[in-house]
């Protein structure tokens, strides 16, 4: 089974998969967070030492995602500070530095960690609205860089000496002869060579987070001095040496968007970690549910876990979203790599949408997954709980899932999106199992919140516009959400449809039956209200999905195989050492 891997996986994912299988990355017990936040960085050395070019890594966006996919669940911390590093830091200063003599030696070689200074504590989501000023000082030829104010300190950094010396790209408001010119990133040395903060800059460390252990800080800028080199220029914004600006963009915003383009990739690093960790989680699930016994209903008699349906059912449910999570992610990841100029908007819509299902989504299969493993899914050393608690970060970072999915809204209803129009094959001449009628029962529901979104939105009062968007939001992100699960659907059916091997066709079919199914029964009311659905359809949806999972019962190890998670990595973990059950020396 080779779904979610297809012809890349020999070229693009086994070669991160046997690195990331390697003992020295299993998790260690026993270590304080600021422990597993020094072993983080000293594996993230390790990995670039293996690498043979980490720039090539940093402009190839496939082989980024999948570096991510494999590091995620070996070692949360690692994954995160490798994402900053290899995408924020190392990505802008290549995006945006074609024409700048630069020596990246020391940052490639990792003689000094990269980091992104871009949220300040009164700006998340905000981040247009940055307060850390880079005034130009044409005389000396210099930047300023100050944090004016206690809500422009930079929040959450991986600043602090864990890790050896640190330089980060740092988000300010260019300033040349007192005008604002917008937020652009600089290149600012943090830390001498032994860790130690260099003179204006200060940082605090952050209290312990519940995700993934990183050195969080606090930092902000007194008066530091930058050379004109340190900003990061391009189209988007052009400074002389003289002090003259100039820019091929008009509007600040955009030249800000601009100057953080490497968000967006990094939505697709944050899905693609969410969806490692979320298959590993499953593959352990799996194999416990087969090689764990419990009662059966006949007296004096056992059984896998996974014979009883309470059991299997939520499984299998898991692994029709994982599996159409990771294909969606392969259709955005598309869509980036291959998208013109002019479809750039629609590609950072579509992984934006993207982001926030998949992570979503991952957090729900792992939380089922660790229920479904009982106590031992508890156990950090099993690599559910603590990849769950890592999962978190991805949430948030690369812009709020909420956040971010309202401005996709917003945009779905003022014309970037135009519903399919319903089809005129009445719903009783259809059956529930045709794969294209579910994907039409999809569309029907785009197309019913798509309706209701705009409806209030054109009925509210006029004159507060802050009340009306509020009016439409709740049925807007009713839209992004359907317009998610649709996408991820039609991106299983076609990975099914693309099989030349008919037992796996059939497999996958079944998968994208009960996908869909769980989605439409989920919507059956509005579905029957709008006559998409007979009375009849709408009764047979529970029976339908229960024969689907008893169909796709023999075929889960299959499945499960699919998710490519290594064996000796399963074996390693205490779950499947009942023996042992995590026990080690006091």
């Amino acid at each position: 089974m080779r779904a979610l891997f297809g012809d890349r996986l020999e070229k693009v994912h086994e070669p991160w998969r046997d690195l990331f299988r390697a003992e020295r990355f299993g998790y260690r017990e026993g270590l304080t967070p600021h422990e597993r936040a020094t072993l983080s960085y000293q594996r993230l050395r390790a990995v670039n030492a293996a690498m043979d070019s980490p720039e090539e890594l940093v402009t190839d966006v496939e082989r980024l995602s999948a570096f991510h996919e494999w590091a995620g669940p070996a070692d949360p911390g690692m994954a995160t500070v490798a994402s900053i590093h290899y995408n924020l830091f190392l990505g802008s200063l290549l995006d945006l530095g074609p024409g700048q003599e630069r020596d990246l030696r020391e940052y490639i070689g990792m003689a000094r960690t990269g980091t992104f200074l871009c949220t300040e504590v009164g700006h998340g989501n905000s981040a247009s609205q940055l307060e850390t000023t880079a005034v130009y000082d044409a005389t000396a030829g210099e930047f300023v860089l100050h944090t004016p104010t206690p809500g422009a300190r930079k929040f959450m950094p991986n600043t602090s000496s864990t890790g050896g010396p640190k330089t980060g790209v740092v988000a300010a408001r260019l300033i040349t002869d007192g005008t604002d010119r917008g937020v652009f990133l600089f290149l600012t040395p943090l830390s001498d060579d032994t860790g130690c903060p260099l003179p204006g800059v200060e940082i605090r460390r952050l209290p312990q987070t519940a995700s993934s252990p990183v050195d969080h800080c606090v930092t902000s800028f007194t008066h530091v001095r930058l050379p004109h080199d340190a900003l990061l220029q391009g189209d988007h914004g052009r400074l002389t040496a003289e002090g003259v600006f100039s820019s091929s963009i008009g509007s600040p915003r955009m030249r800000f968007l601009r100057s953080i383009g490497r968000v967006t990739t990094g939505k697709l690093c944050m899905s693609a970690y969410s969806l490692g960790t979320a298959r590993q989680a499953l593959a352990v699930a799996m194999r416990h549910a087969h090689t764990r016994h419990t009662a059966s209903v006949t007296p004096r008699r056992t059984v896998p876990l996974f014979a009883h349906r309470s059991h299997h059912a939520p499984l299998l449910d898991a692994i029709a979203t994982t599996y159409a999570a990771t294909l969606l992610h392969r259709t955005a990841l598309r869509r980036w790599a291959e998208g013109t100029e002019d479809r750039r908007e629609d590609a950072e819509r579509f992984i934006a949408i993207a982001k926030g299902w998949i992570t979503w989504q991952a957090r729900a299969v792992m939380t089922e997954c660790r229920e479904r493993c009982g106590a031992q899914g508890l156990l950090l050393a099993n690599g559910i709980a603590g990849q769950l608690a890592a999962n978190e970060g991805t949430i948030t970072a690369e812009g709020d899932n909420l956040v971010i999915w309202v401005k996709a809204a917003g945009e779905m209803l003022l014309g970037h999106f135009t519903p399919n129009e319903t089809s005129a094959t009445p719903p009783g001449d259809r059956e529930l199992t045709d794969p294209a009628f579910l994907q039409e029962l999809l569309e029907d529901i785009e197309r019913i919140w798509h309706q209701r979104a705009r409806t209030r939105l054109r009925g509210a009062e006029p004159g507060n516009p802050l009340n009306r968007w509020n009016v439409a939001v709740t049925p807007a992100l009713k839209l992004v959400d359907a317009h998610a699960h649709r996408q991820a659907a039609e991106a299983l059916l076609a990975a099914a449809e693309q099989t030349h091997d008919p037992d796996a066709q059939e497999i996958l079919r079944s998968l994208h039956r009960l996908f869909a199914l769980r989605q439409v029964s989920g919507h059956s009311g509005d579905l029957l209200a709008e006559g998409h659905l007979t009375p009849d359809q709408v009764r047979s949806l529970p029976d339908l999905a229960e024969e689907t999972v008893a169909d796709l019962v023999p075929s889960a190890m299959t499945l499960s195989q699919g998710l490519f998670v290594a064996d000796d990595v399963l074996l390693r973990y205490p779950i499947n050492q009942p023996d042992t059950v995590g026990c080690h020396e006091s």
